[in-house]
């Protein structure tokens, strides 16, 4: 089936960020602490949070495409939203621990020593790194069309920034405002715990069947550019992972035959799939109203 030849493929980018991540995650974790800079620790905390979210795409990618079985007639897509889940819990520890030692050292009256510029360079690196990361699962993300892949690579476009911002506050730790590194290490936290909970919140609104009412127009579009169908009754979807389910409902003239009926079934169904990659569609037909 193409959707699992699709999530095959997008291991790819799971496995660059799950590298990037623990390479990137080490070098400012072991600089950031040499160096004294609590934003380059900060971001290294970041992006070791980030590698779980990495792990939790690939072994959702790993489990969605095991095949439908006896439990899972529907086969195992939502493996995805539950990984994801996961994942924004860890991710929230991190970003509340980020916040207390950032908050402390912010509000602390000693003197805070402006890290090396060493850092800067460290940040600044990790910024370009990301950037390429970024580009590359994005690339990746819309020839397969995996809206979990699609997520990580926002999540690199994000640390990049980060990583931007961290060489600002470094930067602006050297003209005596040392308080800045802090600054900048809190407003990290923050942004670990809004990712947590963006995470959590798409996840949550996934799972419990939830789906936007403007994406479903292209849908009713096309079944109703299918010849014999009289009215669209009723059309909802769901998101499956990467992938979304369907159940329409139709309107056709009573006299037609259950052969034609159930070939416009056959019709829908198909077109739902060439033209947004819907794999699974429940169509239900009822004769149109006629007119008195």
């Amino acid at each position: 089936m193409r959707r699992y030849e699709e999530l095959r493929k997008g291991e790819s980018g799971a496995w660059l960020s799950i590298g990037t991540y623990l390479f990137l995650a080490s070098l400012k974790l072991v600089i950031g602490y040499i160096f004294l800079s609590q934003a380059l620790i900060a971001d290294g905390y970041n992006n070791a949070a980030d590698i779980i979210v990495s792990v939790a795409v690939l072994v959702g990618l790993r489990i969605s495409q095991k095949p439908p079985d006896d439990d899972h007639p529907y086969g195992h897509f939502r493996a995805e939203h539950i990984a994801a889940l996961l994942a924004s819990f860890i991710m929230a520890v991190i970003g509340i621990q980020v916040l207390i030692n950032a908050g402390t050292s912010l509000f602390n009256r000693e003197t805070v020593e402006a890290p090396s510029l060493i850092t800067a360079w460290v940040a600044g690196f990790s910024a370009i790194v990301m950037l390429l990361v970024y580009r590359y699962n994005r690339k990746l993300a819309k020839k397969i069309n995996s809206q979990a892949l699609m997520a990580a690579s926002q999540d690199n476009k994000n640390d990049a920034l980060v990583s931007v911002g961290v060489v600002i506050g470094i930067i602006g730790s050297h003209f005596h405002l040392g308080w800045i590194d802090s600054l900048t290490a809190f407003i990290i936290g923050l942004i670990i715990c809004y990712t947590a909970w963006s995470i959590f919140k798409d996840a949550s609104h996934s799972l419990t069947d939830g789906f936007n009412d403007e994406a479903l127009s292209p849908f009713i579009s096309t079944v109703l550019a299918i010849e014999g169908i009289e009215d669209v009754l009723a059309l909802k979807a769901r998101q499956v992972g990467s992938t979304v389910y369907a159940d329409v409902t139709i309107a056709v003239q009573p006299s037609m035959t259950v052969k034609k009926s159930h070939d416009i079934a056959d019709s829908i169904e198909q077109a739902l799939y060439d033209e947004h990659d819907i794999p699974h569609t429940t169509v239900h037909i009822e004769p149109a109203k006629q007119d008195a």
